[in-house]
């Protein structure tokens, strides 16, 4: 038996698949119509955290943010049987992920944190990635229970911490990547090129090689040998910007990569390869 508290749009898909595939659920959520809509479904509702958790021996938890995980649980508490296993699927801050590996471990209560990269979609068809970090004996245990949840399940080692800090810069690169593509449109509108000619240049792109090259060449210590030098790289950014104003087009990230590349341009590195201006960032 297993119960499932947080109910949004991943959650609600994640416990609807479970069903699908024969499992049993308890279900919980602070609005409890969210809860009541499943059991059409076949889960059984409850309206307290710690009811919905008796006679269960994993608790899936898709929550807000770390406030909502630490008071859920709290008041689930009293309702776990000793052996119970908690699995956390929300984006929660490192520190966070960690305090309660530590905190529940204290208590004989299992905990996993396994944050996903998924959608609504994709909870309800088992497909993207979630990954997951802590005690390696617990991963073990739950891995043939995670596995028909997603795509594909990622170990990241028994730092309990290590799940929610590849979660948030996965995150950062997929928000960053789309203001990116918001600035590319930005520029396009500003230069009198239609949107579909801008989509069509981004399938020119190969994300699958271009981002493990680029990756390889940021962590290089050496950018003196240059394929686009940050004084052409500033030019062209330059004129980006300038094409932006003169249509009163608002950029969102562009401005402030200017301003990184002019604090380089301080340091002396005109000639270096642009990707000097991520040496900090990478180290070296």
């Amino acid at each position: 038996m297993i119960a499932f508290l947080g109910l949004g749009l991943l959650g609600s898909n994640f416990v609807r698949a479970m069903l699908k595939r024969g499992e049993s659920v308890h279900v919980w959520n602070r609005s409890p119509d969210k809860a009541r809509a499943l059991e059409a479904d076949g889960a059984i509702a409850f309206d307290d955290p710690a009811a919905a958790v008796q006679g269960t021996t994993r608790v899936h938890v898709c929550l807000s943010d770390d406030a909502a995980v630490d008071d859920v649980l709290e008041r689930a508490h009293e309702g776990m049987a000793p052996g119970t296993v908690i699995v956390d699927h929300t984006t929660t801050s490192a520190a966070g992920a960690a305090a309660r590996a530590a905190r529940w471990a204290e208590r004989g209560v299992g905990y996993l944190h396994a944050p996903v990269f998924m959608g609504p979609q994709n909870a309800l068809d088992a497909t993207g990635t979630m990954i997951a970090s802590g005690d390696a004996e617990i991963f073990d245990r739950l891995k043939p229970a995670l596995e028909p949840m997603c795509g594909r399940l990622v170990y990241l080692g028994p730092a309990t911490d290590r799940a929610a800090g590849v979660k948030l810069i996965g995150n950062l690169f997929l928000i960053s990547l789309t203001a990116g593509l918001s600035d590319a449109f930005a520029l396009g509108q500003a230069l009198g090129v239609p949107n579909e000619q801008v989509a069509e240049l981004f399938k020119m792109f190969s994300l699958d090689a271009i981002v493990p090259a680029r990756v390889q060449r940021m962590q290089e210590r050496d950018h003196s040998q240059a394929s686009f030098n940050l004084a052409m790289a500033r030019k062209d950014t330059r004129l980006m910007i300038e094409a932006a104003d003169g249509q009163r087009v608002p950029l969102t990230i562009l401005p402030a990569i200017a301003d990184e590349m002019d604090r380089w341009l301080d340091r002396g590195h005109a000639a270096d390869d642009w990707i000097v201006i991520t040496r900090d960032a990478v180290g070296g």
